[in-house]
């Protein structure tokens, strides 16, 4: 890329794409190192859709603050969905034990956390001590 890079106008649409390439390199060795990482966004992208285009229909749902509220309600729905973990019952959950919570508790109402304090309970729960 370098060789051809030098015989390329900087303007054109070659040596554009060989510029972005070159300066992404060491992220895309990064990538071909290490198998966890993915090739591209759509995983990301699919758990967004459905908020995206709700968008437009929820623009004006009523109250300034709205727009934030409905933010963080989409959020833990998409990350409750994301952990494979029904969103009702987290919530329910969640509602339930937050009103009593101290703010350094904070990070036990995510919705990862309450996938893995359920996986070790239904452990706990299948193998009696």
């Amino acid at each position: 890329m370098e060789l051809t890079r030098r015989e390329t106008l900087p303007q054109g649409l070659l040596g554009q794409g060989i510029d972005y390439t070159l300066k992404r390199w060491a992220a895309l060795n990064q990538f071909i190192t290490d198998g966890i990482l993915e090739i591209d966004s759509n995983g990301i992208e699919n758990s967004i859709r459905p908020s995206a285009l709700g968008k437009r229909n929820w623009m004006f749902i009523g109250h300034p603050e709205a727009d934030e509220r409905s933010a963080i309600i989409h959020t833990l729905l998409g990350s409750c969905r994301r952990h494979g973990i029904n969103p009702f019952d987290c919530l329910q959950d969640l509602f339930t034990r937050l009103p009593a919570a101290k703010i350094t508790g904070i990070k036990e109402f995510t919705p990862a956390a309450w996938a893995t304090r359920k996986t070790v309970r239904s452990i706990s729960l299948s193998h009696p001590r």
